[in-house]
């Protein structure tokens, strides 16, 4: 379920991407349209503004979801892998180190990456909190234990985290079928009732209400673009099941699902305005509503586990990328690389979403801190990818803005309408988005700081191993491992050995690892040998911010290059660096010195999170000054 396969048939492919891709839209229903209806927006229940209304989201729903991202955005994939971050590096390789464009386009990326965490931090509690409100409906008297139940459900869907979703995860494409049929269904007999608003899909009945309503209408764009949040995990998930079967449930299964029950919703509110409270809930029989609850509790559940996993993803994709330190990441599953479960990233995020939960109260105050995270994140996707056409496909320019200009003016349109909502809670997800770049810029700038600091102190590493064949130290049988930045010099660790022990093992490696801007680098490109002679190599590690970092694994793969490595064998030396306050230029604050250090002290031992046997690893102390 959570790997591409070429084994897997296409039916099987899209009942998995529906379970994955689309839980999150998929739940929109729930509350996007009561949300534009409320009555904070000043958007009468009248005929004329119930058909623009639904409408707007109709053709949101073909513009945004279907033309950009089924069609367009789903062919600007990183080797098959898709999402912010892999589209940041495809779009930062497409302009090049040396372009003016560079700096900025890694800049957008990560500002699209924070927005995506602060989305994080909200999907999960306005999904949940949604389907549980539908209690409400049926007894007026369950409103008071909606927040606490919902709570309740956050807590245990954390807790679970850590045993993996791949026991679960095959139910999660059946049971997102099913909620797509039913609220299909659930709209059907409303249209009977009012055809009417079949109007609705008459794109000029959008165009007419923006026109009527002026300002309020531009207001409410707010709260209708609740319609299309999820739509970036449709990339985001690219390579999980690949563009055809995410293309086919689409256009087979959810978006039909999703017109029949928004036309409903709106066909309900022709017929009885005072519905606008919860049409979601009022389009099912009385008996009905129970059942309904547990299917989008069941449905909103499977909406956070992809936001959840995507945050994962996301956390381990920065790490590989050199912009957040080493965490704890744990591999939930032998088949898959992409379930991955980090403790840390995990607990944070569920303090801070049950936070959100008991403050915000209900689905309709968090709606109003839900769409600027999203329409942040669309917008700064659209244009990355208006890079990666005009500078990685070579488009002619006017093609490039062509195919991307709609997109941008309608995506600038949403996130415009959604800063008129930053006092009323959009200020949240855009505070921990902040947070968020703030401490991968820092870090990135940190670890940029300490390489200058390294090279400049640095001794060349030609002029110590000339020194050493001049005046051989003893020699000691195996092999010793030290890991080597780029353009680095003799390491630390390796000179702390020296002056120390004043032995040297009969082969040393200087081992360097290189994070390339692609998802995955194939095990018989990973690995490049070169040897220095009498005794020393210089071993090169070849990584895609996907693969596993795996030190024993790549040294091994060293075999059909001529150099055979014996596990028991071989030591690993490492450094243990120390931080000190620097002065000149191109220092940090004082605050964001103390933040990387901080941030040095707290990352994961580099042994556990280069799957170093721990019973095979020497740490030398050094101290660096930034």
């Amino acid at each position: 379920m959570t790997a591409k396969t070429g084994a897997a048939s296409l039916p099987t492919q899209a009942l998995c991407a529906v379970g994955v891709v689309y839980g999150d839209i998929g739940t929109s229903p729930l509350y996007a349209v009561q949300e534009s209806f409320n009555p904070v927006h000043g958007i009468a229940t009248v005929p004329a503004n119930v058909i623009g209304v639904i409408s707007v989201m109709v053709w949101t729903l073909i513009t945004i979801v279907a033309v950009k991202y089924v069609v367009l955005i789903l062919r600007a994939d990183n080797r098959g892998e898709g999402g912010i971050m892999a589209l940041t590096a495809l779009a930062s390789s497409a302009v090049g180190r040396r372009s003016p464009r560079y700096r900025m386009v890694v800049t957008l990326g990560l500002l699209g990456a924070a927005l995506f965490c602060g989305d994080g931090v909200i999907t999960p509690s306005i999904s949940v909190l949604s389907a549980v409100e539908g209690l409400g409906v049926a007894t007026p008297a369950f409103k008071p234990y909606a927040v606490p139940l919902a709570v309740a459900i956050l807590t245990g869907l954390y807790a679970v985290q850590k045993t993996g979703t791949g026991r679960i995860g095959f139910l999660f494409g059946p049971i997102l079928t099913v909620w797509f049929v039913v609220i299909g269904a659930a709209g059907v007999g409303s249209i009977a009732r009012a055809p009417q608003i079949l109007a609705a899909l008459d794109p000029f009945r959008a165009v007419d209400f923006m026109q009527r309503s002026g300002f309020v209408g531009f207001a409410a764009l707010g709260a209708i673009v609740l319609a299309v949040t999820g739509a970036e995990a449709l990339y985001a998930d690219l390579g999980h099941f690949g563009r055809t079967a995410i293309r086919a449930a689409w256009f087979t299964l959810v978006f039909p699902s999703l017109l029949l029950n928004y036309l409903g919703q709106g066909a309900l509110l022709l017929i009885n305005p005072a519905a606008a409270d919860n049409p979601f809930y009022r389009l099912v029989p009385a008996w009905g509503v129970v059942p309904m609850v547990v299917l989008a509790t069941a449905a909103t559940v499977i909406a956070s586990q992809a936001t959840i996993s995507g945050t994962f993803s996301f956390v381990k994709q920065a790490i590989q990328l050199g912009y957040l330190p080493r965490m704890q990441v744990v591999h939930t599953s032998a088949q898959s690389l992409h379930q991955v479960y980090l403790p840390d990233v995990n607990w944070l995020q569920f303090a801070l979403v049950a936070t959100v939960t008991i403050t915000f109260g209900n689905s309709s105050a968090l709606a109003a801190a839900y769409g600027i995270a999203v329409t942040g994140t669309m917008l700064i996707t659209t244009l990355l990818t208006f890079e990666v056409l005009r500078y990685g496909w070579k488009y002619p320019l006017w093609l490039a803005i062509g195919a991307t200009g709609l997109f941008l003016l309608v995506d600038a349109a949403f996130f415009s309408a959604n800063t008129l909502r930053i006092v009323q809670g959009g200020w949240f997800p855009l505070a921990i988005a902040a947070v968020v770049f703030f401490v991968m810029l820092t870090w990135n700038h940190g670890r940029r700081l300490v390489r200058l600091r390294l090279q400049k102190d640095a001794v060349p590493l030609k002029l110590v191993i000339d020194s050493l064949v001049a005046s051989p130290p003893p020699r000691v049988p195996g092999t010793a491992v030290f890991l080597r930045g780029e353009q680095e010099g003799a390491p630390r660790a390796f000179m702390h050995n020296l002056l120390h022990n004043k032995v040297l093992h009969e082969r040393v490696i200087f081992l360097t690892v290189h994070v390339l801007e692609v998802p995955w680098v194939p095990d018989e490109e990973s690995v490049k040998v070169q040897s220095l002679g009498h005794g020393f190599y210089q071993v090169d590690v070849y990584w895609g911010f996907m693969n596993e970092p795996n030190v024993p694994h790549a040294l091994a793969l060293c075999r059909s290059h001529g150099l055979s490595v014996e596990p028991m064998e071989t030591s690993y030396f490492l450094s243990r660096q120390r931080l000190v306050p620097g002065a000149g230029p191109g220092r940090m604050a004082s605050w964001r010195e103390r933040l990387f250090a901080a941030m040095v002290r707290n990352a994961a031992d580099p042994a556990d999170y280069f799957k170093l046997p721990t019973n095979r690893v020497a740490e030398l102390g050094a101290q660096i000054e930034i």
